[in-house]
């Protein structure tokens, strides 16, 4: 093991207690500097927790954290930055209207004059950017910038305030191929001028191509540890669920694929009226998977609005079982839609699929509440509800094992278990799905993936939008890819890859598949 004097981070019995729910059960992690560094878990295993507390949000309850050798105790995120630890996180803190210099500085001026500020953080900036080659555009807001290059303004903004450890935390979630490829090309440049990174991912192909060493944690505790030369995706896997990964089942051959949802030349405006939609074509098929590719942003979210009757269409129409239910002027509300036979898996579980309040079991039956299994004469069966909830919690694995729990305090990963669990026991028609396994650990995910493929197997139509390309090639028969509201091209599954892929998101176009 390395000599103290070695370690960036060092945790000893680190412990954090939630009630009655024990998050780490003393972690002793030891992170070499200038090293990188994967941690790797499933959902609930601890992860979010000891970086939570690595970055100042919690405080430890026992143990303790040491940086370069030193005791360390953070009481707010302010305090691990001035320790050398910066954080990006999932979804970016910053700004949108600020430009990148405002961002980077916010918080940071250290003068009066901010003109004075402005001056001395661009200088300083401009010789980071040479150092590590950023090459950003200082002067344009946040807003108009792609998401991988909102991620580099994050990582210079760590940077800027003296980093000498940056925790990265499923930092590909939203990235293309290309840019993940570009993200480690920087990771591999900061390592070579002697920062530590932390990086934190579900996809274990990325712990292998970019890691020196790799933590694996189950269960709030620490279970293995292995320098990368020495293991492989498949042993981090085994040992992340404590079992064997079971494998995904096949798709079968379903014959008489009718329509079941058809697109028209569809138009729609987002939140702030711009064109989100232009022009979209397509059709779902029973017996199929159509996936729905593309970089965040680029109209996923206000397809997926449109179809369930979240959103108006401005232009073109979409037909469900051969009839309008969406054209301008006309739009189907999202209780008869479900009525017809549609469910929906919201892509922001916390925005639309859930009410982070409520208990876990009362989330079990939002959307079908008026339904006569749930209620009778405007009044909730109880009893009733408890049941489903309980056989949710079980056939999906949910833990903690309480319903009576506001969902909120569930992990992303069990939450999204109930919310699949909810929408396919109605044994819908059509199932549109946003970001499926986003936040799953690896267990769920092939669960999920299973319940996915098993629905299309008995003929039902699914269209399944992630940022996720190995997820899209696993579970789709083909793949559309959308860049700036157009529908690129789609393809069948056998003739996509990843490179192929990574170029239509681009915009590249292709005929259709």
């Amino acid at each position: 093991m390395p000599d103290d004097r070695d370690l960036a981070i060092e945790t000893r019995s680190l412990t954090k207690r939630f009630g009655d729910v024990v998050a780490n059960d003393g972690l002793s992690l030891k992170v070499r500097a200038g090293t990188v560094h994967g941690i790797v878990g499933e959902n609930g295993a601890g992860k979010s927790t000891i970086l939570k507390m690595l970055f100042g949000f919690y405080q430890p309850d026992g143990g303790e954290i040491r940086v370069f050798g030193t005791p360390a105790r953070f009481e707010n995120p302010a305090a691990a930055m001035a320790a050398g630890i910066g954080m990006v996180h999932q979804h970016f803190m910053l700004v949108e209207p600020f430009t990148v210099l405002e961002n980077i500085m916010l918080g940071a001026e250290g003068e009066r004059n901010l003109d004075e500020a402005r001056r001395k953080a661009r200088q300083a900036l401009l010789l980071l950017e040479r150092q590590f080659g950023f090459n950003l555009p200082l002067d344009k807001p946040v807003e108009e910038l792609p998401v991988g290059v909102k991620q580099r303004v994050e990582i210079l903004k760590a940077l800027y305030r003296g980093a000498e450890v940056l925790i990265l935390d499923e930092p590909t979630a939203v990235l293309t191929p290309q840019e993940s490829e570009q993200l480690f090309a920087l990771i591999r440049q900061l390592k070579a001028d002697g920062k530590t990174v932390l990086f934190v991912t579900h996809k274990l192909n990325e712990i292998m191509a970019v890691t020196d060493d790799v933590t694996v944690m189950r269960g709030g505790r620490i279970v293995a540890e292995r320098r990368t030369v020495d293991t492989s995706a498949g042993e981090l896997a085994e040992l992340m669920v404590g079992a064997k990964v079971a494998r995904a089942k096949a798709r079968e051959t379903v014959e008489g694929k009718g329509v079941r949802l058809a697109l028209e030349n569809v138009s729609a405006t987002d939140d702030q009226g711009h064109e989100a939609l232009k022009g979209v074509s397509f059709e779902v098929k029973d017996g199929e998977v159509l996936g729905i590719a593309g970089v965040a942003g680029n109209g996923q979210t206000e397809l997926l609005e449109v179809i369930t009757g979240l959103r108006p269409v401005t232009g073109g129409s979409i037909a469900y079982e051969g009839a309008v239910v969406a054209a301008p002027g006309k739009v189907t509300d999202p209780i008869s839609l479900r009525r017809l036979g549609m469910a929906h898996v919201a892509e922001d579980r916390l925005k639309t699929g859930v009410v982070e309040s409520f208990s876990a079991e009362a989330n079990t039956m939002l959307g079908y509440q008026r339904e006569p299994d749930f209620s009778r004469h405007g009044i909730l069966r109880l009893k009733a509800l408890a049941e489903t909830a309980k056989r949710y919690f079980e056939s999906q694995d949910v833990r903690p094992r309480n319903p009576k729990l506001a969902i909120g305090s569930f992990s992303g990963g069990n939450q999204q278990k109930l919310v699949i669990a909810r929408e396919i026991a109605r044994d819908p028609k059509l199932m549109v799905i946003g970001q499926p396994t986003r936040g799953v650990d690896i267990g769920a995910v092939t669960k999920i993936h299973d319940q996915i493929t098993e629905h299309r197997n008995a003929g039902k139509a699914l269209l399944v939008v992630s940022a996720d390309l190995d997820e899209l090639l696993a579970i789709s028969d083909r793949i559309a890819v959308m860049c700036e509201g157009v529908l690129v091209g789609i393809v069948p599954v056998e003739d996509a890859d990843e490179k192929t892929l990574g170029l239509m998101m681009a915009g590249e176009k292709r005929k259709a598949g």
